[in-house]
Formats: C-alpha cells, structure tokens, sequence
C-alpha cells in the first residue's frame, strides 16, 4: 500500500471506556490501547495526525471548579479546553512512545496546543444550545446566570445545565506547526476537543471564546487543509449501521457521499452521535476526492488492511 498522511479524529471511548473507570490512570490505559493500533500505522511507513474529544475531561475540570468557586477563580472555557489539549496529549505522546519503543521503530510524537479559528457572527452564539458541565440547582443556576453570564437550560427530569454555543470551525491557527512537523516526521496530535475557540477582531487579534466545537468538524477541516490522503474518525462501533439498535439493523461496509445525504435525509444518523461523523466524512470526501473511514479504535489498522470500517467516498 502507499504511503499515506492519514487524519485520525479519536473519539472518548478512546480514552474511557466506561464510566466506572475514569480515572487519569484508567484513562492512561484506554489510550494506550489506540497507541497501539496508530502505532502499526506509523511502523507501515504513514504519516499520521491525530484528533481527539476532550468532553469528559472538560466536565471535570468544570466540575472541579464550581466546588472550589468560593476559594479559587473560575476557569473560563477556552482554558478548560488547553488544558485538556495538553493533559490528553501527555498521555498519548507517552503511549505513542513506548509502542514505538515495543516495535523498535525511531518515531516522535508531540502535542499542538490548536486554536481554531470561528465567526463572531456565527448564529450559536445567539442561540448557545450545547450543554456542558454537570447539572446544577435552580439556585445555583441562577447564581452563575446573575454572576458570571452564563446561559443556563433545564432538564426538566435532571435539573439546570449551562449551554453554550457551538460554532462552526474555519481556520486551524497552527496549521504551519502542524505542516513542520509533518515535514520533519513527527506524529502530531493536534485540535484537541475541537481546538480552542477563537476569533479576530478587525485587526486580526485574537480573541478566545467560551464555547465548544465538533471535534469531526473541526478534524474534517483539519484533514482537508493538510491535503490528507484518508481521513479516519473512531467512534464506538466498528460500522456504521441503518436502522441502528433495532432489528432490521444492517452494517455498511462502504457507501457514497450521495447515499450518505439519502441516510440523512431518513434520519438514519442521531443528531448527538453519529449524524456529525458522517456530515465531516462528506466534507472531506468531497472536498477532497479521497477517501474517509468510520469504525472503532481497535480496527484502526485493519481499516486500511482488511475489511474493517465504513468506507466512504464519491
């Protein structure tokens, strides 16, 4: 096979695996589960960037600091997301580097701290509908509304959550990073969570955003702005399926962008899960004219090698 720059957008099931181990230790181990899997492509000779969710982690780090709140400052969004670029980067270059160690192969990861550029006049941000955060009291809700400006919706079985909005992405900051050290043969991980949220004022200074991006839309731009050959995005299941969870339920091995619109349009894909994975696999096949995957972390490798994954092209 040729070589090939490969995108990989991993999803949180590549880092926790279910909710009674979320530990960082428990985390550590998911990761190096999909090391493994990246690893063997990077050993096959391809070029890899790597992508990753940060939405649990995010919620952590909220969650801590709303029971601090009386003792140390808040942390505002845009941070909440570097942090967690650089902490989930901790832990896969490490992975990364010791199966690079275990297949005796001279390779060096590193991690992008990406922000991603958005419109200031992009609609969310008039409308922020994207919860974050853990649920909350009326009383506390109406706190951090009064306080801090936050947007705050109720879950009528649940409780008050913060919403916020969700912007399109457009431009990746670093992309030039990104591109040296590609050039220069690193694995790089980059647009973590969806990158940071960004904007430009009128002079081109930049400005963060309290608000969250698609990690597939944001790694879709990501793949086409690097030219990528194959862009990957690993979810929970090894194939996308039609009529999922029922029992007419039928796996694809492969589909067009075409059929792909036809799936949306009967509402084949649930908006929260995988409707955004494949409206990023088309953005990128179209754009591109090459060729994108949607499986699971353990069928990374056999996704190019064998029958594995939903391949999706023109």
């Amino acid at each position: 096979m040729d070589k090939k720059l490969i995108v990989i957008a991993i999803g949180g099931n590549s880092l926790i695996e279910d909710e009674g181990h979320v530990t960082v230790a428990a985390q550590y181990k998911a990761a190096v589960k999909t090391a493994h899997h990246i690893a063997r492509l990077v050993k096959e000779g391809h070029k890899v960037v790597i992508a990753h969710g940060n939405g649990p982690q995010v919620g952590y780090i909220l969650l801590r600091s709303e029971y601090a709140r009386k003792i140390l400052h808040a942390v505002p969004l845009d941070s909440c997301v570097a942090d967690t670029q650089g902490a989930i980067g901790y832990q896969l270059q490490k992975a990364l580097y010791n199966e690079f160690l275990g297949f005796g192969i001279k390779q060096s990861a590193c991690t992008v701290v990406t922000q991603v550029e958005v419109s200031k006049d992009d609609p969310s941000f008039n409308n922020p509908t994207k919860p974050i955060g853990s649920f909350m009291s009326k009383e506390d809700a109406e706190y951090h509304r009064d306080h801090d400006g936050w947007s705050i919706a109720e879950d009528k079985k649940r409780g008050w959550r913060r919403v916020v909005a969700s912007p399109k992405p457009i431009s990746i900051i670093e992309l030039d990073t990104i591109k040296t050290l590609l050039d220069n043969d690193v694995v790089v991980i980059a647009c973590g969570g969806g990158g940071i949220p960004v904007v430009k004022d009128e002079d081109g200074i930049l400005f963060g955003k309290e608000a969250v991006i698609d990690k597939d839309l944001a790694s879709a731009i990501l793949a086409k702005s690097l030219k990528a050959d194959l862009f990957i995005i690993s979810t929970a299941v090894d194939k996308v399926s039609l009529d999922y969870g029922k029992e007419s339920e039928r796996k694809l091995d492969s589909m067009s962008t075409a059929e792909a619109k036809e799936y949306i349009g009967q509402n084949q894909f649930p908006p929260g899960s995988m409707l955004p994975k494949i409206q990023a696999a088309i953005d990128f096949v179209e754009s591109t004219k090459n060729e994108a995957i949607i499986t699971n972390p353990e069928n990374l490798y056999d996704s190019l090698y064998s029958n594995a994954g939903t391949k999706i092209s023109l």
